[in-house]
């Protein structure tokens, strides 16, 4: 198997999470005779910093020409005073473009071993496992017109507009996406909305349901986004697949983390385009970065959905999650899931998932030799 990954490490604690991740990717490689091979490339504050640009054309170029992207975080608070446009998120927003990836894949899994890391009673938590599948390329976040008016001489009394815009065939796209996800699961497909106020979102439910004939195995239900929210805290067990439009399933996916006990634990992958983009939830965090205090769980993770949706590396993405639930149960923490005093650094974390994951790796080779 051969895989060109282009690793864009970006601001904050990107660059930490990152090295961990691909660790364990260099170590599918070397078990499992493949040939993969990293390019490194800036995007964000760091590109900002040295191009002048938080999407230089060196970036997207190897970005284009790769098989698989993973990125790390991206943010930082020395560039806030820019207009959106210019700020380290633009590039992030421009790669999704570029990319042409439509479908996030977000899933979010109460570990066991993690319920008391939750603020969230355990009876609660136990035994939820969601898979949102976020809408990526419209919504607010790239409809036109979107403008700020800034007003010099009456400095807060400006204006600013962003537009929600959809098509039916971009939500029948991604919903298609997220009805076959919930075949292969639990059979069961919960939309968000806001019908009652919203015309792109009364498009949205008309689309789902128009293609909800060709998924008849699937129970289909609406939701509005507000009450998803709470019934996201006080039910999860009861959802499996989450389809929602851009800016909701953010909100939502984000949310998720009080479920998981951390963001530092969501990974995600974005399907759909030229090629695909896998990154964590979790920001730039810039507060710790450098500090080993980071969680590159998430990250690892992520690099697992590379192997899955990308690689075709089914096995491999199976034992680095199962690596990462053997750490957990053998009660090792970073700071944000230790609900105390942390008992690893980011490094030492990414190097006990190594260590499990390489252990049932030669297991499983020496079963395979006898």
């Amino acid at each position: 198997m051969k895989q060109k990954i282009a690793i864009l490490a970006g601001d904050g604690i990107g660059p930490e999470v990152t090295h961990e991740a691909v660790t364990l990717l260099k170590a599918v490689a070397e078990f499992g005779g493949h040939d993969f091979t990293f390019t490194e490339a800036l995007i964000g504050g760091v590109a900002i910093t040295a191009e002048g640009t938080p999407l230089p054309k060196r970036t997207l170029d190897i970005a284009l020409a790769s098989d698989a992207v993973l990125l790390g975080a991206v943010g930082d608070n020395t560039f806030n005073a820019l207009p959106p446009s210019q700020r380290p998120e633009a590039g992030l927003l421009q790669i999704r473009q570029h990319l042409g990836g439509f479908a996030n894949l977000r899933p979010a899994t109460a570990y066991v071993a993690l319920a008391q890391s939750s603020p969230l009673r355990p009876e609660i938590i136990a035994g939820a496992d969601i898979l949102f599948v976020r809408e990526l390329l419209g919504g607010l976040y790239f409809g036109e017109p979107r403008w700020w008016n800034k007003s010099p001489d009456a400095p807060g009394h400006g204006e600013a507009i962003n537009t929600m815009r959809y098509t039916t065939d971009e939500v029948t796209r991604v919903a298609r996406i997220a009805f076959s996800l919930a075949q292969s699961r639990r059979k069961k497909l919960t939309s968000v909305d806001k019908a009652n106020v919203l015309e792109c979102s009364q498009l949205w439910r008309a689309a789902v349901d128009q293609l909800a004939p060709e998924f008849p195995d699937v129970t289909v239900e609406h939701q509005f986004v507000d009450s998803m929210a709470i019934h996201l805290m006080n039910r999860p067990r009861d959802f499996d697949v989450i389809l929602t439009e851009n800016l909701f399933g953010d909100i939502l996916s984000d949310e998720s983390g009080v479920i998981t006990g951390s963001l530092g634990m969501l990974p995600s992958a974005t399907l759909g385009g030229r090629v695909n983009l896998y990154e964590p939830v979790h920001g730039s965090a810039p507060d710790i970065a450098g500090q080993g205090r980071a969680n590159p769980l998430g990250a690892i993770l992520t690099a697992a959905m590379l192997l899955r949706h990308s690689a075709h590396l089914e096995q491999e993405a199976a034992a680095i999650e199962s690596a990462v639930h053997r750490v957990l149960n053998d009660g090792h923490r970073t700071a944000d899931i230790s609900r105390g005093a942390p008992t690893v650094t980011t490094q030492q974390m990414g190097q006990l998932v190594h260590q499990a994951f390489t252990e049932s790796t030669d297991r499983r080779q020496s079963m395979h030799a006898v």
